[in-house]
């Protein structure tokens, strides 16, 4: 077990290993506002043994958002709130990107004064999200309802707020972004829309369909460089109804254009649960073939699994979830094998220091 704790260069910085925190949601955001506190900075700094540290996913805009207590960076108040979180983790010899975030039609109108949600194309589909409203005990699972099509200028503003996005976080003092292009999200929805649903000039064809991904990357790239940007991609995750023909050929594309732009790194989310489908080898070797800097990836990963990856050169560095809740130093207890703690499922949403911040080792 030799190269998954090996120091490691990203975006410039020294990475004291390969194990990289994996962005979780843990909706702690202080309210309203929608702000990172001194809570969630206490909880990334006890984590900073990582290799490097990607944010819960944090949204550009109100828009964007589709879960509760989940934090944003537009505004200059959340702006301030993340600074409290990556000087913790800079104090700890940390490196830490932040996790940019719309979740299009992964939402509800609870969150936007009524409105309805917003989507590539106005289609039903099967999703919910966690909403906790204000005045209920607990959380809970909601329906996401049927999405209104947005429009091409809407489109481009999002955009904006991606770029714009990409300044606050290092204004905040992150050393990079990762944007979400995965699971079912915005980014993820134009990507897999069949050719039977828009017609503009953001839906059909294979060039269509990436445009979105591709002007978004272009954006933050040249808003903060190249070298500070990752995106998250999610070739064969199909839940939230995003089961598409189409989807290998585009995040290969995407792929290919992440390395014109020199993108510092690609992020796989890869499916975690019980019998979820393989990642063919097959796909690995084309990736690789069009992407020459960093891929990440994550996904239910052992210490075993991951240096098979890193033996292949499939990746450069192994992402881990949840394991890293209930054990902030995990890169010590991989490599000297040391038992992990269970965590507690009743605290992974909402709440407050329990099942936070009281984990030990």
């Amino acid at each position: 077990m030799k190269k998954l704790f090996e120091e490691n260069i990203l975006a410039g910085k020294k990475l004291k290993n390969r194990v990289i925190m994996a962005p979780m949601t843990r909706a702690r955001a202080s309210q309203p506002g929608d702000t990172a506190n001194d809570m969630m900075a206490e909880y990334y700094g006890q984590r900073a043994s990582a290799g490097m540290i990607i944010s819960e996913a944090t949204q550009i805009s109100t828009q964007g958002k589709g879960y509760s207590f989940t934090p944003g960076i537009y505004s200059p108040e959340q702006v301030e709130g993340w600074k409290r979180v990556t000087k913790s983790i800079h104090a700890n010899d940390g490196v830490t990107f932040a996790q940019l975030w719309h979740v299009g039609r992964m939402s509800h109108p609870y969150f936007h004064n009524g409105e309805r949600t917003v989507g590539p194309s106005e289609v039903d589909f099967d999703s919910q999200i966690w909403m906790w409203k204000e005045g209920e005990d607990a959380g809970k699972m909601v329906d996401c309802p049927k999405p209104r099509a947005l429009e091409t200028e809407e489109i481009k503003e999002i955009v904006r707020d991606y770029a714009k996005a990409a300044k606050n976080a290092v204004d905040a003092g992150f050393d990079g972004i990762e944007i979400h292009g995965g699971n079912g999200y915005l980014i993820d929805q134009f990507l897999r829309t069949p050719s039977n649903v828009r017609t503009d000039e953001y839906g059909g064809s294979l060039e269509n369909r990436t445009k979105f991904a591709k002007e978004i990357l272009k954006a933050t790239a040249d808003e903060i460089g190249a070298d500070k940007v990752g995106i998250k991609l999610a070739p064969f995750i199909t839940y939230r109804g995003m089961d598409c023909p189409y989807t290998l050929d585009a995040i290969l594309d995407v792929a290919k254009y992440c390395q014109e732009l020199n993108i510092e790194y690609i992020h796989l989310s890869e499916a975690d649960w019980d019998e979820a489908p393989a990642v063919p080898e097959s796909f690995r070797v084309e990736l690789r073939k069009v992407f020459k800097n960093k891929i990440i990836v994550a996904g239910n990963y052992t210490k075993e699994r991951g240096e098979e990856l890193l033996e292949k050169d499939y990746a450069d560095l192994i992402a881990f979830g949840r394991p890293f809740i209930s054990n902030p130093n995990l890169p010590h207890k991989l490599e000297n094998n040391l038992p992990l703690m269970p965590l507690d499922p009743t605290t992974l949403f909402g709440g407050d220091e329990k099942g936070y911040l009281d984990y030990q080792g």
